[in-house]
């Protein structure tokens, strides 16, 4: 829910850019002490960048480097520029850069170049930076685009002239509006020599129809005219089937000039053109003027320049510039900000260049004077519309390539734009590399069966990479919470404030020390996504997906697994004169999928070896020739004559020639990916240079993921090319070896053959097969697991082979899916780790005190042995539930939130629970894609579940007694009976745990919103005896005696809550980084923050409850 979405808002005015005060008055409510670590850390940047000089060359910079014009007014710090572009003479001297960026615009024909010279053309532009740093666009002429149709029966070459015209003809009838005033859709059409890739078709090359078409959006009604029907003169009407019509215009020039995402781009001397600085009277057809915010900007011919493989040398990475930003806004009371009214009072920017470690430019807008703060420079404005317009032009001096945050696509970026449209500043959204382009907000809906459906912002920064980090989190890892907070420590393993924006307006219009506190907390959360990127490597391991798929960088994350393949199988196709076919995508019929060898569930106090299959399915389609073009369709075996020892038939009952009849193109790709791999596993092992070791192991993690999602792509019914019969012949092999292994493994080790026991397979699933092979020690499983993994190897066809993988030792086998048990890989006397798999340790869709209870338990029963020990600490943390002694951060259920409340089958309690808040508070408001935290409170008798949902905090601040019941029977018994059952029997596993002494004493609380407390009165008690009193005294006369010591007791128990809640404090105050100010963070996601919450209200009650002894009398 708070995706960051910004549980700490942000605020702003107008005016012009005024000096940082040097001087910090003392006194005031935010007073700062003392530096906070983080600032420490800034400090330390500051001088770790003097010592080193990096900007020496930056600082000489003149005012007048890049073109200004009323984009830009002056530069308040000369370490924002770019160094400065060589003099290049194109004729002389080449251009050698790394594309991140590729796209195409629609513009006109330049004389020098190929293409239509009539009309409107497309044009490619790559966006990148040169070794030095210099970011360039270079502009691509005369590629056109095109696709394929079967040439019909009889036609030859006399007749393109006239299919041409007829195509032509009909697409400009087509048209609804002919806005570019063309006249030559169809630039033209010949015959060339192809073959299908859907199905075997013999050596013989058919022939095929290349049409190419003037625009790129041209190709879907041309493609759809041709199927309706065209009349081919005297040939009479056909209805063509396309090919390769469905492919992005992007993708097709990547592939025809083997181009692939972030490669080394080199223009060669006198091939390319250079464009000069706009200045007047010299703008003509030979001098084009720049169109673009780049240092250099570039025109060259689609066939005239070099693309490197990233191979060698050219595996680098160029110094790119990645800006990671954080706006702060100023909300109303009560009302999350919204950019029509609420001002946007501060940015934090930092800059860093790939391979470096720390950011060369730290900087924060802030609206009104603040504090400075040593590290980092502190610009302020008295006017919101000076620090957007100032904020803007940073963006376009420091000119990065890569933008990122956290969640800046949903929130921050179009919150920026809609307020600076609110407040008029026109030169605000132009915050990409082209000059003419604005960029604005549109709304996109994203689904697929990895990540469902997701509702986002797209905003277009021509030339700028975005990477949103949430977006990167979202989509590479399943967490509990996606909150800025909860990544960090997941990652880092260190907290943040996370402030909430109530607050935020407060700390605005406070002082300039208030101000510089909120500063360093915005400064922190734009340092943290950078600090997150480089840990999680996402930049790097992005960038060699894009290598090894062919995709550019920006597909990554804009799009699903697919295209990916797709321009993979494209390139393979082109070698061998294949064309793509385009299908229609429809949901087809099912398959079986992998087995599950039953298990032989219980607790396994002996070794359990693992063997595995090294990339079972992408070895199955090698060692079996699984592909498109080797698939044999009905009648094929007859029509081409084919003997049986020329083709398999697949334990699905489908038929597929082998690789001496023809090498399919799906094992081809899937043997040159997992070489790559091999030789970048190499490379790694001899790399020194820890960044190049990034690139590298970056490297062969994208080739692994991209040999395993092939399959994938063949079993996506709703895809671009789904074939059932690759996709169920694979998992039909797969079936089979792993019955195989089984009675392999079992028929050889056996006593009867020598061996100490007889070997039993207690669990196969998918790749892998646990065996208990009858030995007693850990080293004893590993030698035996080794020797048994190489014999069954021995079985199968190359490549597949059969590993021995890991050692159980002891070992919990609950079910399908469902184990645990400690893990040997290469070290006998010692576990690697407790792995657990299917269990409520590792499932988000449980409360925290499930998991904890879980994996506490496996711990006593695993690692300590000791069953009854695990037994009594399950029964405490029932007995605490129910006695309401567990804290509510235990408690709490987050789900996420992925389809609207009328699009859910039934009734949902985090769906429910979402539409309450949203009454309450539209602004904080979960929205798709968050993940909404609740606990469950106690209702009437009958109360469905998803009504009885309620906010953590509001059931704090209100008193609602939790559902304690609830959480037993519907949290933790079923995970407690799982893991117990194998071990104290299904019967006696229940009665010991969910019966009994521990769960007769129950706790309930009494709330103070809701139900009949309406129309309550409040009595007081006595606090001796609990009876009603008439009067708001202490104690009633019969207590009166023992009142000192009531009084006592109380005051001892106010005293304790307060140590409580001063621990809690400083704990929260260390989490900030400094012991001298107040805590403001509303974490959810830390359970500290509950606690906290919980004891501060406990000490108000307290404190009341001591005022009803009256003064003290002497």
């Amino acid at each position: 829910m708070e995706n960051k979405r910004k549980a700490s808002m942000r605020s702003t005015s107008m005016g012009d850019f005024i000096p940082s005060q040097q001087k910090r008055p003392r006194g005031g409510d935010w007073e700062e002490d003392g530096p906070s670590q983080f600032e420490e850390e800034l400090a330390f940047l500051d001088e770790v960048e003097a010592e080193v000089a990096l900007e020496m060359k930056e600082a000489q910079l003149s005012s007048d480097a890049i073109p200004l014009g009323k984009l830009f007014s002056s530069v308040h710090n000369p370490k924002w520029q770019r160094p400065l572009p060589p003099k290049i003479n194109p004729k002389e001297e080449g251009l050698c850069f790394q594309q991140v960026e590729l796209d195409y615009y629609v513009g006109s024909h330049i004389s020098g170049f190929p293409g239509c010279t009539q009309g409107s053309v497309p044009v490619l532009r790559m966006f990148g930076v040169t070794a030095a740093g210099n970011s360039i666009c270079c502009h691509i002429h005369g590629f056109a685009p095109y696709f394929y149709v079967p040439a019909p029966p009889g036609f030859q070459v006399e007749n393109l002239s006239e299919f041409q015209r007829e195509l032509n003809i009909a697409v400009i009838r087509d048209m609804r509006s002919n806005k570019d005033g063309l006249n030559q859709v169809v630039l033209a059409v010949e015959i060339c020599k192809k073959q299908n890739m859907y199905g075997f078709h013999g050596p013989h090359l058919l022939s095929f129809l290349k049409i190419t078409m003037a625009l790129p959006r041209l190709i879907a009604p041309a493609k759809r005219l041709l199927e309706q029907g065209l009349r081919c003169g005297t040939l009479g009407t056909h209805n063509f089937q396309a090919f390769e019509a469905n492919i992005d215009f992007e993708i097709r020039f990547m592939v025809d000039r083997d181009i692939v995402g972030c490669n080394w781009i080199e223009l060669l001397a006198g091939k390319y053109r250079l464009r000069q600085e706009e200045s007047a009277g010299e703008s003509n057809k030979e001098n084009l003027r720049k169109v673009s915010l780049c240092q250099l900007e570039a025109d060259v011919a689609w066939m005239d320049f070099i693309s490197h493989p990233p191979e060698g040398e050219w595996q680098r990475i160029a110094p790119l510039r990645v800006l990671s930003f954080d706006i702060e806004c100023a909300g109303r009371k009560g009302i999350f900000p919204e950019p029509e009214k609420d001002p946007v009072i501060q940015i934090a920017n930092m800059v860093l260049r790939q391979g470096e470690k720390d950011p060369f430019v730290r900087n924060v807008f802030t609206l009104q004077n603040c504090a400075p703060i040593v590290g980092s420079q502190v610009l302020c404005f008295p006017k919101e519309d000076e620090l957007l317009k100032t904020w803007a032009e940073f963006i376009r001096t420091v000119d990065p390539d890569i933008i990122t945050g956290y969640n800046i696509q949903n929130f921050d970026l179009p919150y920026l734009l809609t307020r600076a449209q609110t407040l008029k500043v026109i030169p605000f959204p132009f915050l990409g590399r082209i000059l003419s382009r604005k960029s604005v907000i549109r709304d996109s809906s994203f689904q697929s069966k990895q990540m469902g459906r997701r509702e986002n912002k797209v905003i277009n920064l021509e030339g700028r990479a975005q990477f949103d980090l949430l977006q990167v989190l979202l989509r590479d890892y399943k967490l509990r919470s996606y909150t800025l907070n909860a990544v960090s420590y997941h990652f880092l393993q260190e907290q943040k404030e996370d402030v909430q924006h109530s607050i935020i307006t407060d700390l605005q219009n406070g002082s300039d020390q208030s101000r510089r506190r909120l500063a360093v907390y915005c400064l922190k959360d734009a340092y943290l996504p950078l600090r997150l990127l480089e840990k999680l490597m996402c930049v790097i391991n992005y960038m060699e997906m894009a290598r090894v798929t062919g995709v550019p960088l920006g597909y990554l994350l804009a799009r699903g697994q697919q295209i990916k393949v797709v321009s993979q199988l494209l390139r393979q196709a082109m070698k061998q004169n294949l064309v793509m076919p385009v299908v229609k995508t429809e949901g087809g019929e099912d398959y079986a999928g992998a087995t599950v060898i039953e298990p032989l569930k219980g607790y396994y106090d002996v070794p359990i070896a693992t063997l595995d299959f090294s990339s079972l399915y992408p070895s199955i389609m090698m060692a079996h020739n699984l592909c498109y073009t080797t698939l044999l369709q009905q009648g094929a075996v007859e029509r081409y004559g084919l003997s049986p020892e020329q083709f398999i038939r697949t334990p699905t009952g489908d038929h597929f020639v082998k690789s001496s009849v023809r090498k399919g193109l799906l094992p081809e790709i899937l043997e040159n990916l997992l070489a790559a791999r091999k030789r970048a596993k190499l490379e790694l092992k001899q790399e020194t240079d820890p960044f190049k070791r990034q690139v590298l192991d970056g490297r062969q993690l994208a080739l692994k993921v991209s040999a395993n999602s092939v399959y994938g792509f063949t079993g996506a019914q709703v895809g671009k090319l789904p074939c059932l019969e690759i996709s169920q012949s694979v998992t039909g092999f797969g079936r089979q070896m792993i019955e195989k292994t089984k009675q392999l493994v079992e028929s050889k080790y056996t006593i009867a053959n020598g061996y100490s026991a007889d070997a039993k397979v207690i669990y196969g699933d998918t790749d892998s097969v646990m065996c208990r092979l009858g030995v007693e020690s850990v080293a004893e499983t590993m030698e035996i697991g080794r020797e048994a993994a190489a014999w069954v190897s021995s079985h199968f066809i190359p490549p597949i082979k059969l590993e021995f993988e890991k050692v159980y030792f002891p070992y919990l086998l609950i079910n399908k899916k469902r184990y645990a048990g400690l893990y040997f890989s290469s070290n006998s006397d010692m576990h690697d780790k407790m792995d657990c798999k299917g269990i409520e340790t590792v499932r988000r869709d449980n409360c925290p005190l499930v998991a904890n209870l879980i994996n506490t338990c496996l711990q006593k029963l695993l690692i300590d042995r000791d069953p009854s020990g695990a037994v009594t600490h399950a029964k405490e943390v029932i007995s605490d539930l129910l006695c309401n002694r567990v804290d509510i951060s235990q408690l709490v259920i987050t789900k996420e939130l992925t389809r609207t409340a009328d699009e859910y089958a039934g009734r949902q309690a985090h769906v429910e629970l979402a539409e309450r808040m949203r009454r309450r508070d539209p602004g904080s408001a979960p929205n798709l894609g968050d993940r909404v935290p609740y606990v469950i409170i106690s209702a009437a008798k009958g109360v469905a579940a998803y009504m009885k949902s309620e906010d953590p905090i509001y059931v704090l601040e209100n008193n609602l007694p939790i559902d304690t019941q609830y959480y037993l029977e519907q949290q933790l018994a079923k995970p407690l009976l799982r893991i117990f059952e194998p071990i104290l029997g299904e019967g006696k596993a229940q009665n010991v745990l969910l019966k009994g002494e521990h769960t007769r004493c129950k706790t309930v609380l009494t709330a103070k919103v809701g139900g009949l407390m309406a129309f309550a009165t409040k009595r007081s008690t006595c606090i001796g005896c609990r009876a009603v009193l008439n009067h708001h005294g202490a104690v009633c006369k019969f207590c009166l005696d023992h009142q000192s010591e009531l009084y006592q007791k109380e005051v001892t128990h106010l005293s304790c809550l307060e140590e409580k809640f001063s621990r809690l404090w400083t704990q929260c105050q260390r989490c900030q980084g400094s012991l001298h100010e107040d805590v403001l963070c509303t974490s959810r996601d830390c359970p500290i923050f509950y606690m906290r919450k919980k004891v501060q209200k406990d000490l108000d009650d307290q404190e009341l409850l001591i005022s009803r002894f009256g003064p003290p009398t002497w």
